[in-house]
């Protein structure tokens, strides 16, 4: 029989091992700054950061920091704060801090930055401590979806702060449910609950964002009962899960498309060459009939069925089913080699030429076999294609990297991308909208991409308040953008976790894993 003083410290030990919730990830964390862009940064730095306007998990918005919003005038936006919210040190958030964290990431230089969301506020002015009055360069009508990616942050604490003041220094103060307490690059992110959260206090008193690259060691992880939940399963390790009784699985479709980006705008590329091995004279991808001829050579069924083991749905446009910007006339490109063949041909290369595709090769399961397939089938058209799969953050690295003569140094990669709002217009304005600093315009646009036509189209949809024709104009952008093979859509990525049983969460569209939203179940 145990002792009483024994039996007491188990059950302490069983209650506290209950308040803790252990996540893995397959992406690394690389940034607690919020005002940085990549998806594992903002899915545990929203736990911290909370934005003025949220999205439930088919991205709607709904009150987030701010209770409500509305439109003054076409150019002016007021957003009425909720009462009574606290920082972690207990200082009160108010409108001068939702301000200065709208300057704030306007003011944020480089390639990974959310000027995208923030690109048309002229000004950002605290009317009072509840009040927040948003000044228009243009009229705006998704602003409110947009300052979903945005993080308020103190404005007292983050004064003049550089990224490294965010991982546990002087700004890394937010409003969210949880406070930070640690980021080991590579290795893990620790939070811990908030004693200043104004709403009912989280039932896990710490969370673990563990970072397992491996899928089959993330997997093995969760049925061990060494996390409690993980992220991206892959397809083909997804009946493990569902057939243990310890564990269950949990898949929606994403936001996140998978991409053949080209460079079409250089005379000459480093990575296109002819049979001695140089560089050709003229950058073949400029020729449209060259991308019809990538188009037609992929296989985006076989690539979704088989790479994908069923992880992943063909794609021929930018928006997946369900969200704003779909176009259900739009087909998926038919896989037709013998056309490819004919259309090289006509471009001038019927012998092909060799290229060099770049991917990553730990971003999401599947993404190395995926580059390889891809690589085979512009192969047996005459495109001899070679491949070079890197670490996702050497490939976010030179990706933004110029040769010497200026030309982008991947001339041909591969790279999944999804708009956090969940707005098809919004990902082709980061990734092919002609690049305007100013204007937020192009900043994940590594092929330096511009066509007059498309920022036009881009420019009339966004101004429009009626959500219907809104959505027709969208629709008519992103048709313009794939009928021009501005980019190539190769398949819309799946997502699925599995957490163990016991407990409950819903899927959402953006691939986050929310603490806030794991729960014991009933």
């Amino acid at each position: 029989m145990l002792r009483p003083l024994v039996l007491a410290a188990l059950m302490i030990s069983a209650t506290a091992g209950a308040q803790e919730l252990r996540i893995a990830m397959k992406a690394a964390v690389d940034s607690a700054d919020p005002h940085l862009t990549y998806t594992p940064n903002r899915n545990v730095g929203i736990h911290v950061f909370e934005t003025l306007v949220d999205l439930d998990p088919q991205l709607r918005p709904i009150p987030g920091l701010a209770e409500s919003w509305r439109p003054v005038d076409p150019l002016t936006w007021e957003f009425t704060l909720r009462e009574n919210v606290r920082f972690h040190d207990g200082s009160p958030f108010t409108a001068e801090d939702a301000a200065f964290s709208i300057r704030r990431a306007q003011s944020i230089t480089g390639a990974r930055t959310y000027a995208n969301a923030v690109r048309t506020i002229a000004e950002a002015e605290a009317r009072d401590a509840r009040r927040l009055i948003l000044r228009m360069k243009a009229p705006t009508p998704l602003q409110p979806n947009f300052l979903a990616q945005i993080g308020m942050v103190s404005a007292r604490a983050s004064v003049d702060a550089a990224e490294g003041d965010f991982n546990g220094g002087r700004a890394g103060i937010g409003t969210g449910p949880y406070r930070w307490v640690r980021w080991t690059p590579g290795q893990d992110v620790v939070l811990e609950r908030s004693a200043t959260w104004r709403g009912t206090p989280e039932p896990w008193s710490r969370v673990t964002f563990r970072v397992i690259s491996n899928d089959s060691a993330r997997v093995a992880a969760l049925l061990a009962g060494d996390v409690d939940a993980i992220d991206t399963v892959p397809a083909g390790l997804q009946p493990r899960i569902r057939e243990s009784d310890r564990t269950q699985l949990v898949s929606t479709d994403s936001i996140f498309t998978h991409y053949l980006y080209m460079d079409s705008m250089s005379a000459r590329i480093p990575n296109a060459t002819g049979a001695d091995g140089q560089p050709l004279p003229q950058n073949p991808l400029r020729d449209q009939r060259v991308r019809q001829a990538m188009t037609h050579a992929i296989n985006r069924t076989a690539l979704a069925e088989r790479a994908m083991e069923g992880g992943a749905s063909p794609a021929g446009q930018v928006s997946p089913p369900g969200f704003l910007g779909h176009d259900p006339s739009i087909p998926v490109p038919a896989y037709d080699p013998a056309l490819s063949r004919r259309l090289l041909a006509e471009a001038g290369y019927p012998g092909g030429f060799a290229l060099t595709i770049h991917c990553t090769n730990d971003r999401f399961a599947g993404d190395a076999r995926v580059c390889q397939a891809i690589g085979q089938m512009l192969t047996m058209v005459g495109i001899r294609t070679s491949v070079d799969a890197l670490p996702t953050s050497i490939y976010f690295r030179r990706g933004t990297s110029l040769t010497p003569t200026g030309e982008p140094e991947m001339s041909a990669h591969l790279s999944m991308y999804g708009s956090t709002t969940g707005i098809g217009t919004e990902s082709i304005t980061s990734l092919i909208r002609t690049i305007n600093p100013g204007l937020g315009h192009g900043g994940w646009n590594r092929t330096r991409y511009s066509n007059a036509e498309l920022d036009r189209l881009l420019t009339v949809a966004e101004e429009i308040f009626d959500a219907e024709e809104r959505e027709r104009a969208m629709q008519r952008a992103l048709r313009f953008a794939v009928d021009q093979q501005a980019l190539l859509p190769v398949f819309f990525v799946k997502m699925a976790w599995g957490i163990r049983r016991g407990l409950t969460m819903p899927a959402r569209g953006d691939g986050f894993t929310m603490a806030t939203a794991i729960r014991p179940a009933p």
